[in-house]
This record gives C-alpha cells, structure tokens and sequence, in this order.
C-alpha cells in the first residue's frame, strides 16, 4: 500500500460515522422452519409399481433371431404368483386379474414395506 492508497481509506472512514460501520449486537433469529409431516409428504411422490411376468437369458446371436411369431420361454411357471416390483425393487407377489377392460393385479404378499406409516 502506498501513501495515496492510505489517505483514500482514511477519508472513507472520516465520511462515515462509526455508527454506521458498526455491526449489529445479535442478529435477528432466524423463523423455525416448519414442522414437516413426512408420511403425508410420502404420499404425493409417484412411483413406478411393475409386475415382472418373468425372465429369459438369450444369446446375441438368438436374440437377433427372434420374429414375430418367436416364443421364448420364461423362468417362471404359469399360474404362479408375479413379482411386484417398485422402481425396480421387489416388494412382493401378485396374481393377474381382468378389472373391468384393464388388467389388474391382486396382492398376495407384501414385503419389507411399510404401508401402515403411510396412511393417515
């Protein structure tokens, strides 16, 4: 710092009464934030719920012979329950049914989630 740049602070801090350079005592606190109702927050976030019908593992080359009339063969069984999948998490079985012109699906098991928190 020079001499000038010296002067140029000194006679900022002459325009302005000490008052005003001063900080606050105590700042003012800050609003609570609101209590938040996180079941009922749960409730209004879409997920995507899936019924896997079943898998097959191909080959390449069988894959890229598969025509409109190709059957493939899944692992599971017919009439046996379907896995109920949540964002890609399975979360329990199901059955098909016909509900009205749709298909349906009707709970067999649910596990590892608790709808209970969420109802209110």
């Amino acid at each position: 710092m020079n001499i000038n740049d010296n002067q140029a602070i000194e006679a900022l801090l002459n325009e302005f009464p000490e008052q005003d350079l001063a900080l606050p005592a105590e700042a003012p606190a800050a609003p609570a934030a609101p209590a938040r109702d996180l079941p009922k927050l749960m409730r209004k976030i879409p997920v995507t719920l899936t019924l896997e019908v079943g898998e097959a593992q191909l080959s390449l080359y069988d894959l890229a012979n598969l025509q409109a009339d190709s059957v493939v063969e899944l692992d599971s069984l017919a009439g046996e329950p379907l896995t109920i999948k949540v964002n890609g998490t399975a979360i329990g079985r199901a059955e098909v049914v016909v509900s009205g012109e749709n298909y349906g699906l009707k709970i067999i098991e649910i596990d590892g989630l608790d709808l209970d928190s969420l109802q209110s």
